[in-house]
């Protein structure tokens, strides 16, 4: 393929700054100006050859960064591309966020803001190189006796996230053509009740092949399944739309080398996790020249949960999907469910399995413990901008033990107790009953209730 280099010619300004001060044909303060406009073209130099070897780079060892080893001698201390990878997939989710319309007096309440033609242009990464192909819509199907006031109807979908493609120009920099699919996390009272159900059901999601021993958390699977099939022309559920769009993509780039990405965060991340064991299982992957060879499925999991038990976990394994899980060591949400009993409690003196095992929650893939918080601040430990943000302040050159970055409270030195009941007066407000579906209210339970 061939490609055209921009090479850009700068001056030797030093030379010449330092010719005409010792003729002192300049004054000193314009001589300045010329020596720091030089400073700046080559600090542009610099930034620009350094992209351009990035780029190259990771066209060479793409698969290894998608944890084609599992990520092997790539994380102690992280390495720079594979930091830049994971903030630039964090950055594809917080896109949801930024997106995503909370407002409720606006037609596109708890729809996204804008266009598929601009939305990563709206969100500031117009510059991505990705094209979004299709949104994703997702219904909890819940029935609550009595309803709960002011909550929106179960049979309503509402958007989660989308997939995108990398350009031509994009997947010559990346080594591949990247499909990516992002999923945005829990924002709406129901789908903060689809996080409470912990029960494990069977997933049963390739029709030939039920594997009742692979087990998913009920909550999950509902949103992922479920569909409008109320409504005389409801949406497909999420699982129908990406089923569609995936399987158009790789057929319409079934000549090239592809990967599939699947970033999220939070309820994101558990969607991810059963959209890439959903396509290994089916064989959406397979590579038609070649049957034996699968088109490479990785997840970034940003602050997920636990999604399914062992026999999960083993299937996972067993297809070849990759799961990279960057989670804080103080937050909550990575603890669930399963706060009890997962997977450091189904197995005796490391050799015999326990009566439970298949009903534990296990994690998935590879876990990257990132432990910069130093405060109890609930609203802190699971943001995701929070996690982007320190990563893009994590030197590659030091090991993860060395990340120490201090996030220090501004509260007043009180007691553990007396915090709590701060924070529960912040969340009822003044003469306010509890409202315990509320968001930021169970998410304050979990975390100081539960876990700490």
């Amino acid at each position: 393929m061939a490609t055209n280099i921009m090479f850009l010619r700068i001056p030797n300004a030093n030379v010449n700054c330092t010719r005409n001060f010792m003729n002192k044909k300049l004054p000193f303060p314009q001589l300045l100006k010329m020596e720091n406009g030089a400073k700046k073209q080559r600090e542009a130099m610099n930034k620009v050859a350094n992209y351009s070897n990035g780029c190259m780079k990771l066209g060479r060892v793409w698969r290894k960064i998608q944890g084609l080893n599992n990520w092997e001698n790539l994380m102690e201390p992280l390495d720079s591309l594979l930091r830049d990878e994971i903030i630039r997939y964090g950055e594809f989710v917080l896109a949801c966020y930024k997106a995503f319309d909370l407002d409720p007096n606006s037609k596109r309440y708890l729809n996204c803001k804008y266009g598929k033609s601009s939305l990563l242009q709206e969100v500031g990464l117009g510059d991505s190189g990705y094209e979004v192909t299709k949104y994703i819509y997702a219904t909890p199907e819940i029935n609550i006796i009595p309803p709960i006031q002011n909550m929106s109807p179960s049979c309503c979908g509402k958007w989660v996230g989308y997939i995108a493609v990398s350009s031509d120009e994009e997947s010559f920099k990346l080594g591949r053509r990247d499909l990516m699919i992002s999923f945005r996390g829990t924002v709406t009272n129901l789908e903060w009740l689809v996080n409470l159900m912990s029960s494990l059901t069977p997933a049963r999601l390739d029709p030939h092949h039920p594997r009742l021993d692979v087990k998913v958390e009920a909550g999950f699977l509902s949103l992922y399944t479920s569909n409008e099939k109320e409504l005389k022309f409801g949406l497909p559920s999420c699982r129908q739309q990406l089923l569609s769009e995936i399987s158009r993509l790789l057929n319409l780039y079934k000549d090239e080398e592809m990967s599939i990405t699947i970033a999220g965060h939070s309820m994101g991340s558990a969607l991810a996790h059963l959209r890439a064991y959903d396509i290994s299982e089916l064989g959406l992957n397979k590579v038609v020249k070649n049957d034996s060879a699968r088109v490479p499925v990785t997840v970034f999991s940003f602050g997920g949960p636990r999604v399914g038990n062992s026999g999960f976990k083993k299937r996972f394994e067993e297809l070849g999907v990759k799961v990279l899980r960057i989670v804080n060591a103080k937050d909550p949400i990575t603890k669930l469910p399963g706060v009890f009993f997962n997977e450091g409690f189904k197995v005796f003196a490391d050799r015999y399995d326990l009566p439970w095992s298949c009903s534990c929650y296990v994690h998935v893939g590879v876990e990257l413990m990132l432990d910069f918080f130093k405060m109890d601040n609930p609203s802190c430990v699971h943001g995701l901008e929070t996690y982007i943000n320190l990563l893009k302040c994590h030197d590659p050159a030091k090991s993860n033990r060395d990340l120490g970055i201090n996030v220090q409270s501004k509260e007043l030195n009180i007691d553990h107790k007396t915090k709590i009941l701060l924070g529960f007066m912040n969340i009822l407000g003044p003469n306010q009953a509890p409202n315990i579906m509320s968001p930021s209210f169970l998410y304050y339970f979990l975390s100081h209730i539960l876990i700490f």
